[in-house]
C-alpha cells in the first residue's frame, strides 16, 4: 500500500466555516494544499473575496460563499446552493467561533446567548446540514474546532469555556449516531494560538510569559501547525479514528 496516499484529499471538497482569517484560513490552506477543493465561509463578503483570492494565487481551487452559520434559513440556503451549483462536501470543518471576556458574575447574557450560538449552534446547524447530504452517499469527514477549553477553564472565559466542552461532546454524539452511515466526526482542541482572535493575549507580556511557561514546548503554536491534524482527519489515513478529540497544544494538555 502507499502510505502517503492515504493523506491525499485530490478529489475531495472542504467547506470550512469561519475561514476569512485565523485558524480556519490556515486549515483551509492545508488542505488545500492536500489536493482538496475549497469553498471558504464567513459573513465578511469583502474578507472572504480576499481570502479567496490568495488561496486561489497559490494555486488553490477556492471560492467564498457568504452565510451566517447561526441561522438555519441562511445554513439550509447555503448547504443547498453549494451541494446543487458546485458539488457534493465531502469535508466539512465547523471553525466559527468568537470569544468574549469578562467576571462570570458580570458576564452579559446577551454575550453569552451570541458565544454559545456562534461556537455551539453553529457546529449544530451546519453540521446536520451537511450530515442529511453526506448520509445517502455513505461517506463524509466532519471535524470541529474545539479548544484547550474542551477539558479545562479559565477564569473570564466561563462561557467559552462551556461552549467547547459542549464541542467536545457533540463530536462524540455525532459520531455514535453517523459513523454507522460512514462518517467519520472528530475534533481538533488547539492550545494558544497566535491569531486575531487572541492579539491582545500575545501583546500582552504577563500573558505571554505565561503561555511560555504553562506551554512544556514554551511558545505559542503558529496556525500553520494544525495543517497537519486538519489533513489527516480528513483523509482516509484517519478512516477507523470517530469521535476523537485531538490535542494540538505543544503537550499543554499533558502537564500540571
Amino acid at each position: 500500500m502507499d502510505w502517503l496516499s492515504q493523506f491525499s484529499l485530490a478529489g475531495r471538497r472542504a467547506l470550512v466555516t469561519g475561514s476569512s482569517r485565523g485558524i480556519g484560513l490556515g486549515i483551509a490552506t492545508a488542505l488545500a494544499g492536500a489536493g482538496a477543493e475549497l469553498i471558504l465561509n464567513a459573513r465578511d463578503t469583502v474578507a472572504l473575496g480576499a481570502a479567496a483570492a490568495r488561496l486561489a494565487e497559490g494555486g488553490a481551487r477556492a471560492r467564498g460563499v457568504a452565510f451566517d452559520v447561526t441561522n438555519a434559513e441562511s445554513v439550509n440556503e447555503a448547504v443547498d446552493y453549494i451541494e446543487a451549483e458546485i458539488g457534493p462536501i465531502d469535508i466539512l470543518v465547523n471553525n466559527a467561533g468568537m470569544q468574549h471576556r469578562a467576571p462570570l458574575e458580570d458576564f452579559p447574557e446577551e454575550m453569552f446567548e451570541r458565544v454559545m450560538a456562534t461556537n455551539v449552534t453553529s457546529v449544530f446547524l451546519v453540521g446536520q446540514a451537511v450530515a442529511r447530504r453526506m448520509i445517502p452517499r455513505g461517506r463524509g469527514k466532519i471535524i470541529n474546532i474545539a479548544s484547550v477549553m474542551t477539558g479545562v477553564a479559565r477564569k473570564s472565559i466561563a462561557p467559552y469555556a462551556a461552549s467547547k466542552a459542549a464541542v467536545g461532546n457533540l463530536t462524540r454524539a455525532m459520531a455514535t449516531e453517523w459513523a454507522r452511515h460512514g462518517i467519520n466526526a472528530n475534533a481538533i482542541a488547539p492550545g494558544y494560538f497566535k491569531t486575531e482572535l487572541n492579539e491582545a493575549l500575545v501583546a500582552n507580556p504577563e500573558f505571554n510569559a505565561w503561555i511560555e511557561t504553562r506551554t512544556p514546548q514554551g511558545r505559542w503554536g503558529d496556525v500553520a501547525e494544525l495543517g497537519g491534524a486538519a489533513i489527516f482527519l480528513a483523509s482516509d489515513a484517519a478512516s477507523f479514528v470517530n469521535g476523537h478529540i485531538l490535542y494540538v497544544d505543544g503537550a499543554l494538555m499533558a502537564t500540571v
